[in-house]
């Protein structure tokens, strides 16, 4: 058996907290099975971006002839630059294995393991344990994949992690889930030919934006796919290499989608039965994420949880946060608090949607007043000089005291543009702080968020 200081369960956003424990002098053991990186470098946030962002180009050539300027795509060399997104990653992430196997006082347990009880762990293939005074848990995430669909487990579908390296874009995908993975990698293939079909249970894709948000995007959506919201996948068939997912609606009605791929992106899950969690008082909460209080402490003494498995937002940014939290908690003794008041989010499709605080819904829930202030992305200068057709800004706000409690936007560029608004949220400014006394450069798309501010009407 091996004692350390502290034990890090994952090489996500837990690899900074690893290096940062190891300088301030702890011996240190980082544990990750896989490429370091996590999720996000390796098969998530980073991969999908960089290949959506050449759905984009590709885009922009085509509706060139709307500036008077005729282009054409002559060629897509897809499978070329998949392989070079990806092989950029695997790098990257090969380039951070080999840095840390160099750090003073860390080492790096590139194999799997999993507790044997609150502070011991044990490498699966070799049976040897070790232990520490302190452990982080940052075992991440994986994709959710329901039991209830007859005939789904025997079926050859992708998940979002196989999806990112198809080297030719399937000529019809049948996507289970219309969230944010969804949206994304659907709007991905079509870019480049995809017939694709979206199976949504909510009435809704993007269900869990602010209503008017989802409802905007969903008419959009439903111009270049196949889109099925209200129905929920009830079996899957496959025969001579199609794929034909049978889904019912709530009022009984029943469809068939047929396709050449099956894309499963109904969410993620956290990873505790992979590390057999049970082994340890590590409570959970109902939905099976490891539960902490405010400074990521476990209810076990010297155990602490961070990133998608602790469910503080499930975005790599909020990982990130997290880190730098546990970095002073664990590694320096501080008592650090995390602060979630403003965590933004973003989906990038076309148009993409931002988001930071309170939806309408969230609101209507917690009975709490609340006046809106809206304004359309077409009423800008700069809107017209790209020749937008679409997109708004949408503020909620306390009728009393005016401070923003939420900000939704969709439109380009949405995923900047809610920045404006994030920190106004974090201090507790108000419309007419961000409305009056901030000059807002002319005429940038900014001026949306501006003109939204502008709108909230005043309690009388």
């Amino acid at each position: 058996m091996t004692g350390f200081d502290l034990i890090v369960f994952g090489g996500g956003t837990g690899n900074t907290v690893a290096s940062a424990a190891a300088a301030e002098g702890l011996e240190t053991a980082l544990v990750e099975k896989g490429p370091l990186g996590g999720l996000c470098l390796n098969r998530g946030c980073n991969p999908s971006k960089m290949l959506i962002q050449h759905a984009n180009v590709v885009n922009q050539v085509r509706n060139a002839d709307r500036f008077g300027i005729d282009a054409t795509v002559e060629d897509v060399r897809f499978g070329e630059f998949v392989r070079e997104v990806n092989d950029e990653l695997d790098n990257a992430a090969s380039s951070k294995e080999a840095n840390k196997r160099d750090e003073e006082n860390l080492t790096l347990l590139q194999q799997e393991a999993r507790f044997v009880d609150d502070r011991t762990i044990e490498i699966v293939e070799s049976g040897e344990t070790h232990t520490a005074e302190k452990v982080v848990v940052a075992a991440g995430s994986q994709p959710v994949v329901p039991d209830a669909i007859d005939g789904l487990a025997d079926a050859d579908y992708l998940t979002s992690d196989d999806a990112i390296r198809l080297e030719a874009p399937p000529e019809r995908l049948v996507v289970l889930g219309g969230g944010y993975i969804a949206a994304e990698l659907g709007y991905y293939f079509e870019s480049f030919g995809t017939d694709v079909a979206l199976i949504e249970m909510e009435e809704s894709l993007v269900p869990r934006e602010d209503a008017e948000v989802a409802e905007a995007f969903t008419d959009i959506a439903g111009d270049r796919h196949d889109v099925y919201t209200g129905y929920r996948a009830s079996s899957v068939t496959e025969s001579n290499d199609e794929v034909t997912v049978t889904a019912e609606s709530k009022d009984g009605g029943e469809v068939e989608i047929a396709g050449d791929e099956l894309l499963v992106a109904l969410g993620r899950r956290p990873n505790t039965d992979g590390i057999d969690l049970d082994a340890t008082n590590v409570e959970t909460t109902d939905a099976g994420f490891i539960a902490t209080d405010d400074r990521l402490r476990t209810n076990v003494e010297n155990v602490w949880a961070m990133g998608d498995i602790a469910d503080n937002g499930m975005f790599k940014h909020s990982g990130d946060y997290e880190g730098e939290v546990m970095i002073d908690n664990v590694a320096r003794g501080k008592e650090r608090e995390a602060n979630f008041t403003a965590l933004p989010h973003a989906v990038f499709t076309e148009p993409q949607i931002g988001a930071v605080g309170e939806t309408e819904s969230t609101l209507e829930d917690a009975d709490r007043e609340y006046v809106i202030g809206r304004a359309a992305f077409t009423d800008t200068a700069m809107s017209r000089a790209l020749k937008l057709d679409h997109g708004f800004a949408k503020v909620l706000a306390d009728p009393s005291s005016r401070e923003i409690l939420g900000c939704h936007i969709i439109g380009h560029e949405a995923s900047m543009l809610i920045h404006e608004v994030t920190p106004t949220i974090r201090y507790g400014a108000t419309v007419d702080d961000l409305a009056n006394t901030l000059i807002h450069a002319h005429p940038s798309m900014s001026k949306v968020v501006l003109n939204a501010c502008k709108d909230v009407p005043r309690d009388e």
